[in-house]
């Protein structure tokens, strides 16, 4: 997969794998990364599909209607993906913090859907559920966060608190942030999110 990889300032500093929202690339989020995690390495990819052109991480059926079986087999794409960047550059795979907007936070709450370990914790901007139906593992005490706009007009307000439900029924330890905005991502979310991280790490 396209990526970039900036080294963590420690050799004991968490990884963050960055994903893009539509149309975003593997640079998209470095800098809202050094925002969160200050001297965290860093992992931006580029998702595989073009939709019209936009890169994305899944294939979709409509807005808000996904390509269930391509969003499975990307799922497991990724994860093999990061699998071996932690084996090619070094970084600790147990150490990895997902950071994902809107197309690039549902691959990341698809991954924590399918294995239980994947990551140490994840920053989801603007998700929403990726699979309905499915037996989540044990997330027992996996922090997440949500960032959310209460007046999304792509991801509306039960559709967060249904992820956020799946989660915690899963065991993880979830904090919903909310904006009073819609689908972007705003500077206090941003802030928020680099709190709670702080309180993690």
């Amino acid at each position: 997969m396209k990526h970039i990889y900036q080294v963590g300032a420690q050799p004991d500093s968490p990884t963050l794998l960055l994903l893009h929202g539509t149309g975003g690339t593997e640079n998209d989020l470095v800098g809202l990364g050094e925002l969160i995690a200050p001297g965290a390495g860093m992992l931006g990819v580029r998702g595989n599909v073009s939709e019209n052109g936009m890169p994305r991480f899944f294939r979709r059926l409509a807005e808000g209607v996904f390509d269930e079986e391509d969003l499975i087999a990307r799922t497991a794409e990724l994860g093999a993906f990061v699998d071996a960047a932690a084996a090619e550059y070094g970084f600790d795979r147990n150490n990895v913090y997902a950071l994902g907007y809107s197309n690039g936070a549902n691959i990341a709450a698809s991954l924590m859907f399918h294995q239980a370990n994947v990551f140490k914790g994840a920053i989801l901007h603007h998700p929403m559920v990726p699979l309905r139906g499915l037996e989540l593992p044990n997330l027992n005490g996996l922090p997440v966060f949500i960032g959310a706009g209460e007046n999304d007009p792509i991801v509306p307000k039960r559709e967060t608190e249904e992820l956020a439900s799946l989660l915690s029924g899963a065991g993880a330890d979830v904090k919903t942030h909310w904006e009073r905005q819609g689908h972007q991502l705003t500077r206090t979310e941003a802030l928020a999110a680099a709190a709670w991280f702080k309180s993690q790490v």
